[in-house]
């Protein structure tokens, strides 16, 4: 026979198993025939998460706020004015981000941890994790006197009572030290492995404590990085100095101390920053008062010694118009020749700063510009000062400041040397109007002049004294009353938020996991699984389809079957007269297609059963379809050709004598080997009887023709069945002698692969009338066939499934 192209080819059939898709419907059948994976996958998830929950040491969440005024001891006016000045927000913003690094920068951390004494730890041993004695908790505390602050050493104290403590399990560097327990009296020093200890109460100690603790000290650095890391630092508003602190802790006591001590510290630095400045400013102060104190004495002494030597009169009665005009000329004098040597100092001062250090804020220069750059100097020295401290003179912020101070320091040389030029050029002035004042008073003696000019030096020094006892007076004011540049706006809460372990995000991950990871599962097995399981499967197929017929099983019982929904096969006649039920109405299906297949002739109809596969269900299907033809009045033979299995035979409990005995003529007798009315009414059973070597030859034999031409004249139905074809060559011999070949797939055992082959089969008629039937239909999580859900057969309707003897139809 030519080959006929018109039926799918192999490469057709692949792709139609590759693209296969799942809708929405097939994955709600998927998830709800498997649901019994999801609540394991569940109950797993939720196992672990509450395990890790348990096993996790809780941490707590506190935060604080505290505003940072602006320079409120240091403030001028003209500084005052330099706030509305367009750089003004800026040089704010940046000044904030300084601080911003600085409050979190360990500088700040390692007074914390120092004062707090962090880098020892207690805990208790608890069910699932340590917890964590600090503050409130805490009944002691540690000092080892001798560990070194970069060394790790841990032991294991036990308070007993009469105020005594046994200490134990000493380690260093993680190595345990052997030694036997040693007990001491609290509060006495006390030489252990590890060097000298002292175990001190605290206030929160009430005699005794029932558990052990374990102390540790951790490396000093360590600690304080840990601790840094663990601190953020946050500026709530550019245009606000208002900085939020938080940290996360396992003891929420600890974190808010933490914040507070931070808070603490950097008052303390700013403090210390401004009494630095004080100091530098009085001493300044009480060595121009020294020289000057000096000067005064010298000055009196030369006008007594001079009056007394000369007997200079009074010269101010003498002409009062002129010395008027002096005066006020001399008083000009003085104010400049002030501003003139406190420019001239502070020019000295500034060429002999070779390092950074400020210089005196408060010197009298009236030049508003020269008064703001000095203390926009000072600033940036502090802040300079404070980063270098912190890090190091390679920091790129330090060396930003490093341009700016050296920008700043030459644009006060510049005008400190404009200030002297214009203060010398208006007292040259004032003295060429000196002179000629003096010559309109040359009556006067000379010696009033020499006595003017002495008195005039005189007034200039008192007057600069008085000045500089003035300034000391305020620098030892702001001094004495100088107070903290921050204070707190929101201090930590005394109930701390807890951060981790969020439960709730803990179990919504569980919950997650748990439906994600056997919805996986299944899709990939689903994905990997090319077994036929419905009607959908073969529907691409040109050969007749029959019917589809339900899984018939027996559920396991016990608690592994409700949770595996493991089935057992079952192999018995499960067609009954009168039942409802699923299976019963797929055989009636199957019936009700098979006679319009065959047509209503009156004559015999000869059908055979076969598959690909060992397992297919044909032998049941056989006799079940059988049965359903006998209870509809039908004279039905079934015959027992498997000669290598015999399992239809196991029907009529196998006897001994049967087809194979008629085929190598052992027995002529046909009624002999005919099992009538066995299973039911007009259901006559032909079994095996004797398993024969040679199964191929007996078929081979004439008898077989004959014994089935006889028994069409007998009955209205015979059916036989057959060996799987491809395995052997019974069933192409069988073939010969009937009207029909039923090819019976079993769902999930046939391979999709394998449909080219019954294809073929059909399309070259290597078999008579070949049509399909899929047995052992059931939702397998596939999605596919399940009975009842619309493929045309009517049988799922109002009917419950076949539990053979679990249930009743």
């Amino acid at each position: 026979m030519a080959e006929n192209n018109s039926y799918p080819n192999q490469s057709q059939l692949n792709q139609d198993i590759q693209d296969e898709s799942i809708n929405l419907q097939e994955l709600y059948r998927l998830i709800l025939s498997n649901w019994y994976w999801f609540a394991i996958a569940l109950l797993i998830t939720f196992s672990l998460g509450a395990l890790y929950i348990l096993r996790s040491t809780p941490v707590y969440s506190q935060s604080m706020q505290m505003l940072v005024r602006q320079d409120e001891n240091r403030s001028s006016l003209s500084s005052q004015f330099s706030m509305y000045s367009s750089g003004a927000f800026g040089a704010m913003k940046d000044n904030m981000q300084n601080l911003l690094y600085a409050l979190n920068s360990p500088f700040y951390m390692e007074s914390v941890v120092r004062n707090l004494k962090l880098d020892v730890t207690y805990s208790v041993d608890g069910t699932f994790h340590d917890r964590v004695l600090y503050g409130k908790l805490l009944p002691v505390n540690v000092s080892f006197v001798n560990v070194a602050p970069d060394s790790t050493a841990s032991m294991t104290i036990e308070l007993n009572e009469m105020n005594k403590v046994t200490m134990r399990d000493f380690m260093i560097k993680d190595s345990l030290i052997e030694s036997k327990p040693l007990v001491a009296k609290l509060g006495s020093l006390v030489q252990t492995p590890l060097g000298k200890i002292i175990v001190t109460p605290t206030n929160r100690y009430m005699g005794t404590f029932h558990r052990p603790i374990n102390v540790r000290k951790r490396p000093f650095q360590n600690v304080v990085f840990a601790f840094s890391k663990n601190v953020q630092v946050s500026l709530l508003h550019d245009w606000a100095s208002v900085f939020e602190l938080k940290m996360n802790d396992e003891s929420p006591e600890r974190a808010a101390d933490v914040l507070t001590e931070i808070f603490n510290v950097y008052n303390r630095k700013w403090i210390e920053d401004i009494n630095e400045q004080a100091v530098n400013t009085a001493k300044f102060i009480d060595e121009e008062l020294r020289i000057i104190e000096g000067e005064l004495g010298n000055v009196d002494a030369d006008i007594s010694s001079y009056k007394s030597q000369n007997l200079v009169p009074d010269v101010n009665a003498a002409s009062s118009i002129a010395m008027h005009k002096a005066e006020a000329t001399s008083t000009q004098l003085l104010e400049l020749s002030n501003q003139l040597y406190m420019a001239r100092y502070i020019r000295n001062q500034l060429n002999d700063n070779s390092r950074y250090s400020v210089l005196p804020g408060n010197s009298g220069i009236e030049n508003q510009t020269v008064s703001r750059l000095i203390a926009s100097y000072n600033d940036l020295v502090l802040q300079r000062n404070t980063l270098a401290s912190n890090s190091n003179s390679s920091n790129p912020l330090v060396k930003d400041l490093d341009e700016q101070l050296n920008s700043t320091k030459q644009a006060i040389a510049g005008s400190l040397d404009n200030l002297i030029a214009s203060v010398s050029a208006q007292i040259a002035s004032l003295k060429g109007s000196e002179s000629r004042t003096k010559g309109q008073i040359a009556a006067n003696p000379i010696q009033s002049k020499y006595l003017l000019s002495v008195e005039r030096q005189q007034k200039v020094k008192e007057q600069l004294y008085v000045f500089l006892l003035q300034k000391r007076e305020e620098t030892q004011l702001s001094k004495a009353y100088s107070n903290s540049n921050a204070r707190i706006l929101t201090p930590p809460s005394k109930i701390a938020v807890k951060v981790s372990p969020k439960m709730t995000n803990v179990f919504i991950v569980c919950l997650m996991l748990g439906l994600l990871l056997p919805l996986i599962a299944l899709l990939i097995r689903r994905n990997f699984d090319t077994a036929v399981h419905s009607r959908k499967d073969v529907e691409n197929l040109s050969l007749p389809f029959i019917g589809e017929i339900p899984l018939s099983y027996r559920k396991r019982r016990g608690l592994l079957g409700l949770l595996t929904n493991r089935r057992k096969d079952v192999r018995e006649i499960v067609v009954q007269e009168h039942s409802g039920n699923v299976i019963n109405e797929a055989f009636r299906v199957v019936r009700t297609n098979l006679e319009f297949v065959l047509g209503r002739e009156g004559r015999c109809k000869t059908i055979m059963f076969t598959s690909a596969n060992a397992g297919s269900g044909k032998t049941f299907i056989s006799m079940n379809l059988a049965k359903s033809f006998a209870i509809k009045d039908k004279r039905v033979l079934v015959i027992d050709l498997d000669l290598r299995k015999a399992s239809l035979s196991t029907f009529v409990e196998s006897p001994t004598v049967g087809i194979s005995n008629y085929l190598s003529e052992r027995t002529d007798d046909i009624d002999s080997i005919i099992i009538k009315g066995k299973v039911c009414p007009n259901l006559d059973v032909v079994p095996v009887g004797t398993m024969p070597p040679n199964p191929t030859e007996l078929l081979f034999n004439d008898r077989l023709e004959q014994f089935i031409t006889q028994m069409q004249a007998k009955y209205d139905y015979v059916f036989i069945d057959c060996p799987p074809i491809d395995i052997v060559a019974d069933s192409a011999i069988i073939n010969k002698f009937v009207d029909m070949t039923i090819f019976v797939i079993r769902a999930g055992l046939f391979d999709k692969s394998m449909l080219h082959d019954v294809e073929r089969n059909y399309v070259e008629k290597r078999y008579k009338n070949l049509v399909t039937i899929l047995n052992g239909v059931y939702d397998s999580g596939h999605g596919y066939g399940h009975y009842g859900y619309g493929y045309g057969y009517g049988y799922g309707y109002g009917y419950g499934y076949y539990r053979g003897e679990d249930e009743k139809a």
